[in-house]
């Protein structure tokens, strides 16, 4: 797989998977060169009982979030890291039947599921494209919005790839990124050692060519970064 509520953390939260859906590399590496953490989510029909759990929406909000990112009518957004589609739905409805959603993954058979998944659930106005590791999968002036959820530390050599992201941004366009904070205390998302800071994520989004304009106080365990990109 931008964009990308203040509220009170909700009783007794189920747990998403120590790693949640996304790009993967290898290694552990210095912070804006290497991924984090390795991790495969090969099995979609396994994670799908996970990532879709209706219990996730009680902490990731994720019509609230979709709402708050004011996708217009016929616009395109690319949902990187798209999982098995928790997302998508909330997209779909978003930018309306003359819109699009770019559902992107690493992961074949999330593509695959999330393919099938978009014909059974009637979402006539979403692709599911698979992506690579070196390259976000999406055309250059294609996308009015990028989100990455619980991706961004999945993501290797990041300079070299929010670059090249840069490019495939409309004019006007936006990244929106929603990640686990390391100082926080809650017991969700992937350990404290594979978080990132926002400010980590600011600086090296900043060093890619990028601008923080927004930093919303949206979720309870979560935060969310709103950033513009300069021209290539």
């Amino acid at each position: 797989m931008l964009l990308f509520l203040a509220c009170a953390s909700p009783p007794a939260p189920t747990p998403p998977p120590a790693e949640p859906p996304g790009h993967h590399a290898a290694g552990h590496h210095a912070a804006g060169d290497h991924a984090t953490m390795t991790h495969r989510f090969e099995d979609a029909a396994k994670w799908a009982t996970v990532f879709d759990d209706p219990t996730r929406d009680a902490w990731q909000k994720p019509a609230a979030l979709v709402e708050a990112l004011h996708l217009a009518p016929g616009a395109t957004v690319a949902d990187i890291g798209a999982g098995t589609g928790y997302f998508e739905g909330h997209l779909a409805k978003a930018v309306g039947p003359a819109g699009r959603v770019v559902a992107v993954d690493l992961e074949p058979d999330m593509v695959r599921y999330l393919a099938e998944r978009a014909v059974r659930e009637g979402w006539a106005n979403v692709e599911a494209r698979q992506g690579a590791a070196a390259d976000p999968g999406l055309r250059p002036g294609e996308v009015d919005l990028v989100l990455l959820v619980d991706t961004y530390h999945h993501l290797d050599a990041r300079m070299d790839w929010f670059t090249r992201l840069r490019t495939t941004l409309k004019p006007g366009g936006r990244l929106v990124i929603v990640d686990f904070d390391p100082a926080s205390d809650d017991t969700l998302g992937p350990p404290k050692a594979h978080r990132l800071a926002p400010d980590v994520v600011t600086q090296e989004l900043g060093a890619a060519g990028w601008r923080v304009v927004d930093r919303p106080a949206l979720l309870p365990h979560q935060y969310v970064l709103v950033a513009e990109g300069a021209a290539p």
